[in-house]
Formats: structure tokens, sequence, C-alpha cells
């Protein structure tokens, strides 16, 4: 367990950022071939380490979300917990990989699949082209101990771009607003918590003191609930700051965009968050967040994650926004698409169950409203069965993430029994 934990460290240490996960790439591969294990990398940065002849192949994703000071990450332990300062910790799926590092060095016959910018729209799982062996994958990307995941939501990245230029606007006042106080959070597993959405709350205010806008700007990632965000503004208006805004008053501005009531009513206008949920699943079933905005020179672009607990349902959503969104003048594009794993239980879920009994009090299986990728994973190999398994992490994609060492060390001995 303190080799895991020391591992866990280094991997804090090399910034992985999704898209900027090189660095990282190299570290696994060379502790995978020092380790005895054959090594193999895909096009998509996908890594395969295989020693032996296994059955059972343990998989994590190697990037993270990044929110907050993640430069140079400062890990903090306080009260039984690992957090991050002022930043995303990257449990995230670091400690996954963590678990792996430390198991190949001690097991003669396993297999490691770390997959490349899952956090991006599942992008290494959905471009694997590697000869996976094994006949069980085990995921470690869960974040709730004690609970088996057999299945989860399929999702896409939706981007919209409204061509917009500035022109001439001259008010009395001018201010720059950022927001404060927002908690932010995971924009599947979190979207259910009445988390407020800070590009939601930004437009509220604007549209209320007749706002015009200069620049808007904000959000941390596609599937986090949007936290941070910046405007440039002018109206005839006097505003002041409130519990989830600052406002200062600037120079002068003499500029706004051209949309800029199509955008505000856009904003104020999209349904972003629980769109429906099943009751018999005790789950959100769709849902969609409207996740950053930015501003350029010619246009406004905005990044929105819909997802669905099956593939008919996401259909309908995607169409749904897809035809709000042009109402307003956006052109949209659908990236990275990824399908729902329909929940199944197995032979090989009996078993992680079983195990599980013996460190938890509880082995419930369940199925979660976020992407993993399980099932693309299954639709892409000859592998018979998946599960996903974790230790608790709390607030995932946010500055307030931590992960609970007392359960990362039950959750890791489950592991080794099963291998």
């Amino acid at each position: 367990m303190k080799e895991l934990l020391e591992i866990f460290k280094k991997i804090t240490a090399i910034p992985h950022c999704s898209f900027k996960t090189e660095r990282l790439k190299e570290f696994l591969k060379l502790e995978c071939e020092n380790a005895g294990a054959k090594v193999l990398e895909d096009k998509a940065g996908n890594i395969l380490a295989k020693k032996g002849n296994p059955t059972i192949c343990l998989q994590s994703h190697y990037d993270m979300v990044c929110v907050g000071y993640t430069t140079k990450i400062e890990l903090l332990e306080d009260g039984g917990y690992i957090r991050a300062k002022n930043s995303s910790l990257g449990a995230d799926n670091g400690i996954g990989v963590a678990m792996m590092l430390s198991l190949i060095k001690q097991k003669d016959n396993l297999e490691l699949l770390f997959t490349n910018d899952e956090e991006v729209g599942l992008i290494g799982a959905t471009n694997l082209n590697l000869p996976i062996k094994s006949i069980y994958l085990l995921n470690l990307d869960s974040e709730e101990e004690g609970s088996i995941c057999l299945g989860c939501a399929g999702g896409v990245d939706l981007f919209a771009t409204l061509k917009s230029s500035l022109v001439s606007y001259q008010k009395q006042n001018s201010y720059e607003i950022n927001t404060k106080n927002f908690k932010g959070g995971h924009s599947g597993v979190d979207i259910d918590k009445n988390i407020k959405n800070a590009i939601k709350e930004l437009a509220y205010f604007l549209k209320k003191y007749e706002c015009k806008i200069h620049s808007i700007n904000g959000g941390e990632a596609g599937n986090a609930i949007p936290k941070a965000v910046k405007a440039i503004v002018i109206t005839d208006k006097k505003l002041s700051s409130t519990k989830f805004l600052e406002v200062k008053e600037i120079k002068s501005v003499d500029t706004i965009l051209d949309k800029s009531d199509e955008l505000l009513d856009l904003l104020l206008s999209f349904p972003s968050g629980v769109r429906s949920y099943d009751k018999s699943l005790n789950l959100v079933e769709t849902s969609i967040n409207l996740a950053t905005i930015k501003t350029l020179d010619d246009s406004i672009k905005l990044e929105i994650s819909p997802r669905a607990m099956s593939d008919i349902e996401l259909e309908k959503l995607k169409l749904e926004s897809k035809v709000h969104l042009q109402r307003f003048g956006f052109e949209v594009e659908f990236r990275h698409p990824y399908p729902a794993w329909k929940p199944t239980i197995g032979e090989f879920a009996k078993r992680v169950q079983k195990l599980s009994l013996k460190h938890f009090k509880n082995a419930d299986f369940y199925a979660i409203h976020a992407g993993l990728e399980c099932g693309v994973i299954l639709k892409n190999s000859n592998l018979k069965e998946a599960v996903s398994i974790g230790p608790n992490i709390f607030s995932p994609h946010s500055i307030e993430e931590r992960v609970e060492i007392e359960s990362v060390k039950k959750v890791y001995e489950v592991v080794k029994e099963l291998i």
C-alpha cells in the first residue's frame, strides 16, 4: 500500500491533462518494461502491458481533468484523505493507474490497459487497436467503494458555433464580471446534485440588468459543471457584486458582440441539467451540461455534453439540442460519440461481488450516469465480460476532489485477491 501511494505521488508530479499526456505515457511504458512486461502502444496513445498468460486485464485511463493550478500539483493529506491544494487531484483515474503499476511488479500473469484521453470523449477507447488477450476486463475508474458498476451512459461532445463580430456600442457603464463560490463537479455523476451552473447563472444576471456582452469566456472542460466564467459587459444600469459574482467597474468599452442578445437568450433558454429520471434504476436517464463558452474575433463557441442511458434516448437528445441551437443561428457538430453500456450480471461480476463482500459491508451492482470505457472496449475487443470498481473519490473534476486512503487500501486488496 505504501508503494502504491508513492507511485500515485509520482503520477501527480507529472502534468497529464487531457491531450497533454505524452510525459506520463512515457513514464508508464518505462515502469511496465522495468517490471518485466511486454509493452505495446497504438496510435491513440493507449498502452498495453502483458506478463505471462493472463485471463484478467486491468484498465484505467491516464489523462485527467485539470481544474485550478495543475501545472504543479501540491498534495495534502488531511483526515484520512488525499487532496490537492487549489486544483483537481487526478485521483480520477490516477489511483487506478497507481494500483496497476504496483501490481504489475508483483504478479506474473497480468495484463494492463492504460487508455488515453478518456475525459474528452473516450478517444483512446474508441480508437483502441491493441491485442488484448484476457477474457475479463476490470476497470478501476469507479468512485464508490463496495459498488460494482455494470453499465453506464452513452454520450457525445456537442460543439456549437455562432458567427459574430464586434460592433460599436456606447453606454454609460462598463464592467468586468467574474463568477465566484461556484462548486463545479462532474457533469455526469454530479448532474443531479443541484450544483449551480456558472454560465447559466451569469447569463441570468446579465439579462436581468440589460447588459450587452463584449466578451464572455469560461468553463473548465466538456464533462465538468462550469464554475469559473468571466464577462466584459456594457449597461446603463449600476451593477454591484453578489454572493456568486465579483463585479468591477472598468475603463469604458465601446464595442459589443453583434449577437449579444441572441447569445443571452440562448444561454437562458438552454435546458442544462437533468432531462429525465429512471425511477426503476434510481438513476438519471438523460442529461445535458452547458460546459464551456468562448468568444473569438469572429465567433462564439460552446461545448455541451449530452448523456443518456440508452443509445435511442441519446439520439433524441442530440436532435432536440441541435434544433434548439440552430434556432439561434448556431452551427452544430458532434464529435467523439461513445455507446451506452447495458448492465448484465455475469460470472465475472458475481466473482467480483463475492470478493468485495469480504472487505465491504455491501457490494451492490449498479449503473452510472457517466461515460466509462468498458462498453467501448467490449465492443472493440474479444473480451467476454467487464465490470468497474474503485475507491471512494469525492467531487472529481473539481478543486474539491479528494480520495479516501483506507478505501484505496480495501479496493487494492480486492483486486489482488481477484488476480
